[in-house]
């Protein structure tokens, strides 16, 4: 940053995604999900700086070169669904030209009536109109430019995929044909052994509809890591944070999260939500420490052990 300052914009972000496992992603807007997202594909801007590791299979995505991420990594072993799709989008090439090429170099699908079939295939998997695949991006509404995007990420057959609000722009009926082809990408892996799916959202209905788990951060932490289940149930999240997303929702008590969360160059020592908590005592005022499974300490009380799945 000027003046030499550092921001810490993701910090122990810790967690794994299975094969055949969906782990969404939740948290206000500024909390580090994008970020996180942009690191495992070596897409941060030139002046940031990574430590950690991010393993798929043995090869450490923090440190790898852009020869090996440009040729071997992005669209083949990991796709992604960008979260502002219109701008990752070749302003003068159409819809149908960008799914064709996709699939020529990922899939070796040869010839043009072969390339032509392939891309509408794909198109028709995002429920992305036919008729509109000759359109520049500029001609698509948000949510066309969102199906184009997810139609270019499941080309490739990806055994990660990464998708940053994947359903924004989209109404609730594109919103669950969208997840649903997601979860369908997840559970047709090869071999049976399914493909993973890290889902960043704010619409929680749609994590709800398909997620394992669900991770949630808070001002550049994960702070919960819970099984989806039982976030959603009962007996509900165990962080207050992750509790007060839950029940602002319209279709619960609809009741806001006091407060703003705090800038990431000016973060308290200890707990980051103490100041909007109801919960905080002079506790909070030291880290809870790293998130297993709960980044808290005065967490909301577990399921008991006798009625745990």
């Amino acid at each position: 940053m000027p003046g030499g300052r550092r921001v810490a914009a993701v910090t122990d972000a810790g967690f794994d995604v299975r094969p055949g496992e969906c782990l969404a992603l939740i948290g206000e807007s500024g909390c580090g999900k994008s970020v996180l997202t942009s690191a495992l594909l070596g897409l941060l801007p030139g002046n940031a700086r990574t430590t950690g590791s991010a393993l798929l299979g043995d090869l450490d995505l923090l440190t790898a070169d852009e020869r090996t991420l440009a040729r071997t990594v992005r669209g083949r072993r990991i796709g992604l669904v960008p979260q502002s799709p219109a701008a990752h989008l070749t302003p003068v090439r159409t819809v149908r030209s960008h799914l064709a090429e996709t699939v020529a170099a990922l899939t070796g699908v040869r010839g043009r009536t072969a390339r032509r079939a392939a891309a509408e295939a794909a198109a028709a998997r995002a429920a992305f109109p036919t008729g509109h695949l000759d359109r520049h991006p500029h001609e698509l509404s948000g949510g066309l430019a969102q199906r184009a995007a997810t139609a270019l990420a499941l080309v490739g057959e990806a055994p990660l995929l990464l998708a940053d609000e994947p359903t924004t722009g989209l109404d609730r009926d594109l919103v669950d044909h969208t997840v649903d082809a997601l979860r369908h990408h997840v559970d047709a892996g090869p071999d049976g052994t399914g493909r993973a799916l890290l889902m960043i959202t704010h619409d929680l209905a749609a994590a709800a509809r398909v997620a394992d788990r669900v991770a949630v951060m808070y001002a550049g932490r994960v702070v919960e890591l819970a099984d989806a289940t039982a976030f959603f149930g009962a007996p509900g999240p165990r962080h207050p944070y992750s509790r007060g997303l839950l029940q602002a929702l319209p279709d619960r008590a609809f009741t806001p999260i006091p407060g703003l969360p705090p800038e990431l160059t000016d973060l308290p020592a200890g707990c980051a939500f103490a100041a909007r908590c109801a919960r905080a005592t002079d506790r909070c005022a030291t880290p809870p420490g790293p998130a297993a499974p709960v980044a808290c300490h005065h967490p909301h009380p577990a399921a008991p052990e006798a009625t745990r799945a």
